[in-house]
């Protein structure tokens, strides 16, 4: 399995208005096209923090765990669908009440996305699909000792704590 690089995203300006298309490798290539993606960051009702565990095949971050759900836009497609479909396709979630935390724009030495950070408290099952390299709770503490030491993605490492800013923990 490998990223579809051909797969066409839309490019947005800073408030996230649509101003073209670019393919996946094109926005991945370095020349940091600003392009849209959903993050979910999934709590248990313990206060515990779901984490995927990014495969060895990814093109960015493999092997590293990352925000429970995170994905692309596709060129065309609202926030909220393309969150919903990630959070189906990625742990196979349908019943879950995300609520937008905020937004912000990511850039490191290969891309530059506008984030749209979202969480939600669930319960249910869990099951991640082959996307996926599997996942599971992690405790805030656990996440706090982790932190620099290679094992999450440093886009999880900035986000993490800003979500706990904007939720108040």
């Amino acid at each position: 399995m490998k990223d579809n690089n051909a797969e066409l995203l839309p490019l947005v300006n800073e408030t996230g208005e649509v101003i073209g298309s670019a393919t996946r490798g094109e926005c991945h290539g370095g020349a940091k096209p600003l392009h849209p993606v959903v993050h979910l960051h999934l709590f248990n009702s313990a206060g515990e923090l779901y984490l995927q565990h990014r495969p060895l095949w990814k093109d960015i971050q493999p092997g590293k765990w990352d925000t429970a759900v995170g994905g692309h836009i596709d060129y065309g497609e609202e926030v909220s669908d393309a969150l919903r479909r990630e959070l189906r396709e990625e742990l196979g979630v349908e019943k879950c009440e995300p609520r937008l935390l905020n937004r912000y724009i990511f850039e490191s030495e290969r891309e530059r996305e506008l984030v749209y950070v979202y969480s939600a408290v669930y319960d249910g099952t869990v099951a991640p699909s082959d996307e996926l390299d599997g996942g599971k709770f992690w405790t805030i503490d656990d996440i706090k000792a982790s932190i620099g030491k290679g094992v999450l993605t440093p886009n999880f490492e900035q986000e993490f704590y800003k979500v706990m800013e904007w939720m108040g923990i």
